[in-house]
């Protein structure tokens, strides 16, 4: 770190340390919730929706809450700018709260989906929040290991309580006094741990989560500030965007007006809104800074791909497991953690990386430095790993998939360096806006996702399961998840024909995602090396460090410099 970040650093108050660890606590705890709320619902799903009688309505549950997550990712970083991080992070995790005490205490669908829709709105903010908060504390050279220490977190809370989950699905299933209530074995106690854990992480946030902020002008004004019509466009086209995904294949097929007119009108109000912000808005919620360069273009288009090809393969392979290797759900879920246990570790070890080097291309080999994959192996490591999932079939030992997995996963967490590949070319002024407009990015990338491989994979299975299994399946668009139950139970030879279809339908879900791996990896032609920057966000930081950062040092008695005036130290520094 440069003399001025050692120097303010040093004269920095001593208690700003354990300030900053229960900032940084807190924010932990707050994306602990979304990764329960995801690990609970999923597995909790077939049951509640046997208990409230919601089959016509079921994959509302996960889509509101999807929409509105997504929906809301970049007002957030706006209502972050123009009325605190503090005040946007408690109203979020308030809102969490309300939505998780409703979802858990309905009586009906219909509250259900009301319930997950308060709690996806509260979702999205808080995810928001913690990045941006992250990044008002600590500059972007830094910030690599705490940004993976964050997302090892989420991903491994998520990946054991995911395991929990199921298991306790599994034996109310099975056992002899739990029987068919899974409903209230997870999605009630789902709620109960919510709430106090909700109350845990408003009251850090609101005891310790003390920044400075610009000049706060009247709630009128800041309400008068917003970006209105670019909100408005942004929130009806992802809405419109997800309603057509979650209709495609499920609903209605992907060629019916249904999902073709919603889907188009999307993506054009997406484009609409980015020229409007362009253009037109005074106070752009998108603003054009942040899309105008080609390192940052690159690393969101590196995003999505991202998203899109790692939710895919998370979501589909243990369905390849229950299909092809005739694994219960449990066990599934088991075979998928070598790609689970090797993100965390893999995303912390390149922050780690990053932090270090301020390498965000991924450890350049000099014999290979001009060759794409030499720039950035973690694409290559996804390639490899995706190119040998296409060889799996019926007849590969789960051994041989271990491996394969290892690759993959390995891939799929150094990919996460794409932050800095957005964030590098950007002045920290942007930090608000660049992380929800990523986060948006993600997440739309990822409601993508399933639709996708799911019209892959059915389309493949009708051309390819014998007629005789066919026509015992009942009709529905939902081909595989109705068939996969019925395989264990089939006499030879069909079973063997019925589990290699599966196999070579998966295969073409795999050479699909390869190829997406391919255009990710494309897009790190377009990036330049930029030089991860020490410069911080002057208007927000810790409270007291407006005193610190005017005096001299206290140890050796050297003047700071001031010849970098938006440069601030890490709050973290200040012991060293």
């Amino acid at each position: 770190m440069s003399t001025t970040s050692n120097c303010e650093a040093q004269s920095g108050p001593a208690h700003r340390i354990w300030r900053f660890w229960l900032i940084f606590l807190a924010l932990c705890v707050s994306l602990f919730l979304t990764a329960l709320d995801l690990a609970s619902v999923g597995t909790a799903l077939p049951s509640i929706v046997y208990d409230l009688n919601g089959t016509d309505s079921f994959v509302w549950v996960s889509s509101a809450y999807t929409l509105a997550c997504t929906a809301v990712l970049p007002t957030s970083g706006q209502l972050a700018d123009l009325f605190g991080r503090r005040a946007v992070l408690l109203v979020a995790i308030l809102l969490f709260c309300a939505g998780s005490a409703v979802a858990g205490s309905a009586g009906s669908m219909a509250m259900l989906i009301a319930g997950r829709t308060v709690q996806g709105v509260g979702s999205g903010a808080i995810q928001v929040l913690v990045a941006i908060v992250i990044a008002d504390l600590i500059p972007l050279k830094d910030r690599g290991f705490f940004q993976a220490l964050t997302g090892a977190w989420c991903n491994c809370t998520a990946n054991v309580l995911e395991m929990a989950f199921l298991y306790v699905s599994e034996y109310a299933t099975t056992g002899v006094n739990i029987k068919r209530d899974r409903r209230g074995v997870i999605d009630s106690r789902c709620a109960d741990l919510n709430l106090p854990l909700c109350g845990i992480a408003f009251g850090i946030v609101f005891l310790f989560l003390r920044l400075r902020k610009p000049p706060v002008q009247s709630y009128v004004a800041s309400v008068k500030s917003m970006d209105w019509i670019g909100n408005v466009i942004i929130i009806g086209s992802a809405t419109s965007c997800i309603i057509a995904l979650t209709w495609a294949g499920v609903t209605f097929p992907w060629s019916s007006a249904q999902v073709l007119a919603p889907l188009i009108v999307g993506i054009a109000g997406l484009a609409l809104a980015l020229l409007y912000d362009a253009f037109v808005a005074p106070f752009p919620v998108i603003p054009v800074a942040i899309i105008k360069n080609r390192t940052s273009i690159a690393g969101y288009v590196g995003s999505f791909f991202h998203y899109l090809v790692l939710n895919s393969v998370v979501f589909y392979l243990p369905a390849y497991f229950q299909s092809s290797k005739l694994a219960p759900p449990l066990l599934s879920g088991l075979y998928l953690l070598p790609t689970a246990l090797c993100i965390s570790p893999s995303a912390t070890l390149q922050g780690i990386i990053v932090s270090r080097t301020g390498k965000y291309r991924l450890i350049v080999s000099p014999r290979i430095k001009h060759s794409i994959a030499g720039r950035h192996r973690s694409w290559a490591a996804m390639l490899v790993g995706m190119g040998l999932m296409t060889l799996l079939d019926a007849d590969s030992p789960i051994a041989v998939t271990i491996p394969i997995q290892i690759i993959a996963g390995v891939g799929f967490g150094l990919v996460y360096a794409t932050i800095f590949t957005v964030m590098a070319p950007l002045e920290p002024v942007h930090n608000a806006s660049a992380l929800s407009f990523l986060l948006f990015v993600r997440t739309l990338s990822s409601a993508w996702a399933i639709p996708i491989s799911a019209t892959i994979l059915q389309n493949a299975l009708r051309t390819r399961l014998p007629a005789a299994f066919l026509a015992t399946i009942a009709p529905g668009h939902d081909l595989a998840y109705n068939a996969i139950p019925a395989i264990s139970a089939l006499p030879e030879p069909l079973q063997r024909e019925v589990r290699d279809a599966f196999a070579a339908s998966f295969r073409l879900v795999w050479r699909v995602m390869l190829g997406f791996c391919g255009a990710g990896l494309l897009s790190v032609a377009l990036q330049e090396h930029v030089p991860l920057h020490t410069k911080m966000d002057e208007r927000w930081g810790l409270e007291e460090e407006s005193h610190a950062e005017a005096g001299t040092s206290q140890s050796g008695g050297e003047m700071c410099e001031k010849d970098e005036p938006r440069e601030r130290p890490c709050p973290m520094d200040a012991g060293a």
